[in-house]
């Protein structure tokens, strides 16, 4: 479970499942202690970030004792998707939850070697092989968008290697897509989920934006884009089968909102650290840094929002990661996959730590709690 210490300085906001009035509340985290502060100004997630100073709205407020941080997380293990016990949920409530695609050089290649292997692992070493040789390290450095990038694109293009992945990696346009549907993200503790048809994926550590209905980011969390190789490398048209499923989607424990202590920039500059505990004792340690980004995270967000496309409950934006395992787990050559029952494990410095354990998506519990639900939940306790 993280240690405490993490969540000493700053403004931690999440979501909880209370038994006693069959919903979720708002908690603010304040010397680890969680204090329900739902109310009619701030019935949602969405409307407490649609205030022009949530931090500054929370100072404010006294709130409901309801536990210690450590007792929640504790239950949250066991009582995920079980509304018979207090337990964390995904900090995010009416927001859509999208994300950011091949927005790091290195996992970029990575996306390539999916592609021309056809999603299968077994050619991905070789593969890997003829793609570094022709591509190299001439991406880390190359800004999205540019006229440079544009000279690299023809050179690539000549010698056969152009790609879809390329396309949207140092291109003029992201690749943004929906991640998981609104209410459908998990949090802390819950289980994960692969879609059965899946033998070659892992984990995504990712830092994940809130941001309100005006394009405002406010905040930033973690999240586990859970991702299937095999399937999104068959076919880009796959996007929507390999990214959404039950559980696939994890997010929390906590939003630090943005105030005198956190900012854009600690975005910008965050490292994250990825552990993988396996049931089998195999252990895989990763990375991924913020500060080799392709994109500047306030130009993902302007690509997301705009005049083009709003979002009037605002979105949570996943920002993608430079992870992309390589390491073979079973047979040689054949790299990394998941195997039930997983414990993964995303932290960072300034965010916390993000635990989940694999299964199949069709083992994790069900969603069943919607918009609807949430809606009728908080017309009954006198919330809206």
């Amino acid at each position: 479970m993280p240690d405490v210490e993490f969540y000493k300085t700053g403004t931690f906001v999440g979501r909880v499942w209370r038994p006693d009035v069959a919903g979720p509340s708002l908690v603010v985290l304040r010397d680890g202690v969680l204090f329900d502060v739902t109310s009619k100004t701030t019935a949602t997630m969405r409307d407490l970030l649609e205030l022009d100073d949530p931090a500054g709205y929370l100072r404010t407020q006294v709130g409901e004792r309801l536990a210690d941080l450590q007792s929640v997380l504790a239950a949250s293990v066991e009582a995920a998707g079980n509304h018979s016990a207090l337990h964390f949920l995904a900090p995010c409530d009416l927001q859509a939850v999208k994300a950011c695609g091949v927005t790091f050089a290195r996992s970029m290649i990575e996306r390539v070697i999916e592609e021309k292997a056809a999603g299968n692992p077994a050619l991905a070493e070789k593969m890997r092989e003829r793609v570094t040789a022709i591509i190299g390290d001439s991406l880390r450095d190359l800004k999205a968008g540019s006229e440079e990038a544009a000279k690299v694109k023809a050179a690539l293009i000549e010698e056969g290697v152009w790609s879809q992945y390329l396309e949207v990696g140092i291109g003029p346009d992201a690749e943004v897509f929906s991640k998981a549907q609104v209410l459908a993200s998990v949090g802390w503790g819950a289980s994960v989920g692969l879609h059965p048809i899946s033998r070659w994926n892992n984990p995504e550590p990712e830092i994940v934006l809130a941001v309100d209905s005006a394009g405002r980011v406010k905040g930033a969390t973690l999240g586990n884009d859970v991702n299937l190789r095999d399937v999104e490398g068959r076919s880009a048209l796959l996007l929507g089968k390999a990214k959404d499923n039950n559980a696939s989607s994890a997010i929390g424990p906590f939003i630090r909102l943005f105030d005198e202590t956190y900012s854009i920039d600690d975005v910008r500059n965050a490292d994250l650290a990825l552990t993988i505990n396996g049931l089998d004792g195999f252990v895989l340690k990763g990375a991924s840094t913020m500060k080799e980004i392709s994109r500047d995270p306030l130009d993902l967000v302007a690509q997301t929002i705009g005049p083009h496309h709003q979002y009037p409950d605002g979105f949570m934006l996943f920002m993608g990661t430079l992870f992309a395992p390589v390491e073979d787990r079973d047979a040689p050559g054949q790299g990394f996959t998941h195997k039930f029952g997983d414990v993964v494990t995303i932290s960072n410095a300034e965010l916390g730590s993000l635990t989940n354990t694999v299964r199949l998506s069709t083992e994790c519990p069900p969603w069943t709690f919607g918009p609807s639900a949430l809606m009728r939940n908080l017309s009954v306790r006198g919330l809206l």
